[in-house]
């Protein structure tokens, strides 16, 4: 939509932008932004709804070229959903008319819905940072680029300013998690993925480190070893640290987990029809978490070391593939029989959930993945599903996921779900050959590398997964959104961390 977005005070601002809520005339303060009267006239307008979104402009005589005014919804239900909803249309207004200057003013509208001028400025960046997406590197000269123009934002309140960059600030790390996303397998290769790291590392000052080639096999990272041991790009776990200045003794870091499968054809169970097409995005658990280090190190900056482990690999076919059939031995002692090729990622989890409790010694863990289609049938879009036995960490997900939204929605754990993963001749099968309960699966063989066999009384470790195969992406065009990746995670980590 934008070429760029940035706060500023230079320059004359071209729009401004007011709110009205569903049934309610314009509030005192914006009155005092319509000396002529002419924002009156459009909010008289029968197209005034005040319903979400919905927008009248006025053309006033001096000051601005244009007012926009956007519905703000009824007042009783006016929270941060719905100034995102809003933000989003008055993003694709300014973008339509080619505003280059645009100020905003909802102080009212704020206040009435308990909205701190900081969080609210936030909500507005973050959400028109995420609308200026674009990602035009793959076009050639057979595209005709359209013409973007640079929008600055401002406020006079310092407060909502502050929250705009901030929110751009946010959207930063959302919007490369999506270009790391639409980045095509021939390009975004496993150590293309670490070479990004490595650049993003010497631009905000976090430490990467790439477990690669003899140090896999020294580590005993088999998951990553014999899912990506097919393919000419060979496999890697990028290891991304955030430290603090001065970190208080004893705090443990929080790790975050991502699946980063840059490509998968489904190995020698290979995906049939058009199931290939699209999985270049089975790495969208790994771009999130990319994305959202980035966020913890330039936005939040908290006081606990955070260490992110992209697992990376390329599932594909060759006479090296891994088979059905074959028994891996993991790190820590769990043997997995190989049911189905195309259950690859949560054999590379596998590894980086085993790394993380043997080297990292975390307070928590989070992990984020395209995990299952299950998940996508279980829940559609509207929610990814979230893991987690420790009531403390559900309970703090559960917050973050409300207050960015980037939603989940709980599913169960159970030792009946650990039981339909045994193998008959190693620990557990990588697939159960059953459909039942498909995207726990996923969830109860992971858990066989964090926390099980569990005896009665023991406490869950903190451990969260998520499964975000149906809320990475979208195929509409809607909010802030074009059809494309969504980034979902990013801002979801991002306030975990953000909240301690």
């Amino acid at each position: 939509m934008f070429d760029a977005v940035r706060v500023s005070s230079s320059g004359k601002p071209d729009t401004l932008v007011l709110g009205q809520f569903a049934g309610e005339k314009l509030d005192r303060a914006s009155s005092k932004r319509d000396p002529d009267g002419s924002v009156k006239s459009a909010c008289a307008r029968t197209e005034a709804t005040g319903s979400v979104g919905s927008i009248v402009e006025a053309h006033p005589d001096a000051d601005f070229d244009r007012v926009i005014v956007v519905g703000l919804g009824s007042k009783s239900a006016f929270g941060p959903d719905a100034l995102r909803s809003a933000t989003a249309a008055v993003a694709r207004r300014l973008s339509a008319v080619k505003s280059s200057n645009a100020e905003f003013d909802l102080s009212d509208p704020l206040k009435k819905g308990k909205i701190r001028p900081e969080e609210g400025g936030s909500i507005v960046g973050e959400t028109i940072g995420i609308a200026s997406w674009v990602c035009d590197s793959f076009r050639g000269k057979a595209t005709t680029n359209p013409s973007r123009v640079k929008l600055a934002l401002r406020s006079s309140d310092a407060g909502f300013t502050k929250g705009m960059k901030r929110g751009l600030g946010i959207a930063e790390g959302v919007n490369t998690a999506r270009t790391l996303s639409q980045t095509p397998p021939n390009v975004a290769t496993p150590t293309w993925m670490a070479s990004q790291a490595k650049a993003m590392g010497r631009k905000t000052g976090l430490k990467v480190t790439v477990i690669q080639g003899k140090r896999l096999e020294d580590e005993r990272l088999e998951g990553l070893i014999n899912v990506g041991k097919a393919s000419e790009n060979k496999p890697c776990l990028i290891r991304i640290e955030y430290r603090p200045t001065r970190v208080k003794k004893g705090v443990k870091p929080a790790v975050l987990i991502g699946k980063t499968m840059t490509y998968d054809s489904g190995g020698l169970s290979i995906k049939v029809g058009g199931g290939m097409r699209g999985m270049k995005r089975d790495k969208d658990g790994g771009c999130a978490v990319f994305g959202a280090m980035q966020v913890i190190a330039n936005v939040i900056k908290p006081d606990r070391p955070v260490i992110a482990l992209l697992a990376a690999a390329e599932n594909s076919i060759s006479d090296e593939a891994y088979r059905p059939d074959d028994v891996l031995t993991f790190r820590n002692g769990v043997t997995v029989e190989v049911t189905n090729t195309d259950a690859e990622g949560r054999l590379v989890m596998a590894d980086a959930l085993c790394w993380a409790l043997d080297k990292e010694n975390p307070a928590f863990m989070v992990d984020m993945a395209t995990l299952t289609g299950g998940v996508v049938v279980a829940l559609g879009k509207p929610f990814a599903g979230m893991w987690c036995d420790d009531d403390n960490l559900r309970a703090r997900v559960e917050q973050a996921g409300q207050a960015t939204g980037d939603r989940v929605w709980r599913l169960p754990h159970d030792t009946q779900y650990q039981d339909m993963m045994k193998s008959p001749i190693a620990d557990i099968v990588n697939s159960a050959p059953v459909r039942e309960a498909h995207p726990i699966q996923g969830a109860a063989f992971l858990r066989y590398f964090v926390d099980y066999p569990m005896k009665d009384g023991d406490k869950a470790f903190p451990w969260c997964h998520i499964d975000i195969a149906g809320t990475h992406a979208t195929d509409s065009d809607r909010g802030p959104y074009i059809p494309g990746p969504t980034g979902f995670g990013v801002r979801l980590l991002a306030e975990l961390l953000a909240a301690e």
